[in-house]
């Protein structure tokens, strides 16, 4: 993998642990030589993620819409920033930039975006992998949703298992590194 993208809070959220998690993930991405593809914000946990790889000498990509450039909440110390018109540019780009996709914790936006890649798979447009930071716990209630729409009949048990869960990013990255999908899972369209 060259580069992996991350989705994540810009807030740092109430618990220490979500920081701290953030923090882990850029190092290990820059200890590992994967370049980091994200919003391009400098506040909370993506400008931890950020900060974390850099510091450790990792290759950071930022991609952010100009309204949020006018909002002053760019980071301006990235290596390359790519500035976009609007939000759907922005999830495009990510992800034709990026081999696969972790999601830390965070809100409406990082839910959106990780789950929009992952209906983006299921439909067949990608073949990347993509995993939840479950850090203290953040992600079980989205989990137990999932299961419960398998369950309902509304996610097909195979997608269900596309989803890789850890609450160690050296764990993830592994498991998104040897990434192999379920043989139930037929993808018929072209990779993005």
């Amino acid at each position: 993998m060259k580069r992996i993208a991350v989705f994540c809070g810009s807030n740092k959220g109430t618990r220490a642990a979500y920081a701290a998690a953030a923090e882990n993930l850029g190092s290990q991405l820059a200890k590992r030589g994967i370049e980091l593809v994200y919003g391009g914000g400098c506040v909370g946990l993506m400008g931890i993620l950020a900060d974390a790889a850099l510091k450790n000498g990792g290759h950071v990509i930022g991609v952010i819409p100009q309204s949020l450039v006018i909002r002053k909440v760019v980071h301006k110390k990235l290596p390359d920033l790519r500035v976009v018109k609007s939000m759907h540019e922005r999830k495009a780009l990510i992800a034709e930039l990026s081999d696969g996709f972790i999601a830390l914790p965070g809100g409406y936006g990082t839910c959106e975006e990780f789950c929009e890649v992952l209906a983006w798979s299921q439909l067949g447009y990608h073949q990347k992998p993509f995993g939840l930071l479950d850090v203290a716990g953040f992600y079980r209630p989205m989990l137990q949703f999932f299961d419960h729409a398998v369950a309902e009949g509304f996610i097909r048990p195979a997608h269900r298992e596309l989803i890789l869960v850890e609450e160690d990013a050296e764990k993830l990255l592994h498991r998104l590194e040897t990434f192999q999908p379920p043989a139930e899972v037929k993808w018929i369209k072209k990779p993005l």
